[in-house]
């Protein structure tokens, strides 16, 4: 198990995934519908961010309730929503060109603004 709480293979399989389905929990417990986003791992944990900025409705439940599941690769975890430190956004913008320049700066660009760093999310096991 590795320190982030993923297995080698979990976050071999979430991060080279294309797409990830994220999910957030309601106040009842349940959980909300699926939304298909990107993902990147960088030092060893998980991430996503909002296109478009902490505005997005997604981002915005998973802020208020900062627990969720996730499907990509094969893989479906219970995860906690966690802010993490300024010190990764280098690395997570990094990691989001690396994957997906491949669609064009004016798609990537959704994810890499300064806009989307202010909503990056570290994806816990739980």
């Amino acid at each position: 198990m590795d320190p982030s709480g993923w297995t080698p293979d979990e976050l071999t399989r979430v991060a080279s995934a294309t797409e990830l389905e994220l999910t957030s929990r309601r106040p009842d417990g349940s959980y909300r519908p699926y939304v298909t986003i990107w993902v990147v791992g960088a030092a060893d944990y998980l991430y996503v961010r909002s296109a478009y900025g902490p505005n997005n409705g997604w981002f915005q439940r998973a802020s208020k309730s900062p627990e969720g599941r996730i499907r990509a690769g094969g893989v479906e975890r219970d995860v906690a929503f966690q802010q993490p430190g300024p010190d990764v956004a280098d690395a997570v913008t990094a990691a989001y060109h690396s994957k997906y320049d491949r669609y064009g700066p004016a798609i990537v660009g959704t994810v890499v603004s300064a806009e989307a760093v202010k909503s990056t999310l570290r994806l816990a096991p739980r």
